[in-house]
């Protein structure tokens, strides 16, 4: 039987509204509903976001009516759709901008990616993907055809399972638990997740062989800051660029890079 999807928007448990007076859930909606947009979309209606944030038509009608009032929408009468506004743009570039991490990752990355020929990326967990925030490219022709802004699946890349792997034991149990209802091998997923767990404590670094995508391999860490969000590093590239024999190196010397952007951060 196929599994409940869960909303865009929904919380992990125990982090869901009724349990906290301060919560304002008009507020989350219409925050929702901006999320719903991912790179390549030129615009939705609302029955499209209905769709994606599990709310009724009624509903998203109301918020895309305000979201356009306010300036974060653009209303196209020739099709009755929503794009998002420069205005709304304006807060991602914001967001970017303020990330220290991204100025002290960049060189660094970069210095990798030449070494290796591969990809280096630099992420944060957004829901159950990982977001990526920088990414330099190597000088291999084959890339994942991955830009900054862009989604990839927590549960089986390299970089979603670093992430995972440096939470508590608690915290990712609950996590994992949200991954799995949204995966049809959730017994696959979850001992994929285990296996990354056993490899971060061994090695302090995670491996994804052809998981996240035939024929793609990546090595992942996690950046652990003080007072911070967590952020998670990837290299990854085709099996031809990046047999899995070359994982191991790669690692410990994404491991490297990890270090140093924590010590130019005042965190290690």
């Amino acid at each position: 039987m196929r599994k409940r999807e869960t909303p865009v928007g929904a919380t992990l448990p125990g982090e869901t509204e009724d349990q906290d007076p301060r919560f304002v859930t008009a507020l989350a909606r219409g925050l929702n509903v901006l999320r719903s947009f991912k790179r390549g979309d030129r615009a939705l209606g609302n029955q499209e976001l209905a769709d994606r944030t599990g709310l009724a038509k009624s509903t998203i009608s109301r918020l895309t009516y305000t979201l356009s009032k306010l300036g974060y929408l653009e209303y196209s009468p020739m099709n009755g759709q929503y794009s998002l506004s420069a205005a709304a743009l304006a807060l991602g570039f914001s967001a970017l901008g303020n990330l220290a991490i991204r100025d002290v990752a960049r060189p660094l990355m970069q210095e990798l990616a030449d070494r290796v020929g591969a990809s280096v990326a630099l992420g944060a967990p957004d829901q159950r993907t990982m977001i990526y925030i920088e990414e330099c490219r190597g000088s291999s022709p084959l890339h994942l055809g991955i830009e900054i802004g862009s989604h990839i699946k927590m549960a089986t890349s390299a970089m979603g399972r670093a992430y995972l792997a440096s939470l508590d034991p608690a915290s990712r149990s609950r996590i994992v638990d949200v991954l799995c209802d949204h995966e049809p091998d959730s017994e696959g997923i979850r001992a994929g997740i285990g296996t990354a767990v056993s490899e971060y404590a061994t090695h302090g670094y995670v491996r994804s062989v052809g998981e996240w995508k035939q024929e793609i391999n990546s090595v992942g860490v996690p950046i652990l800051l003080h007072g911070s969000r967590p952020f998670a590093l990837n290299c990854g590239g085709s099996a031809l660029s990046l047999p899995k024999e070359k994982l191991d190196e790669v690692g410990e010397q994404l491991q490297d890079v990890a270090r140093r952007i924590r010590q130019a951060l005042g965190s290690d």
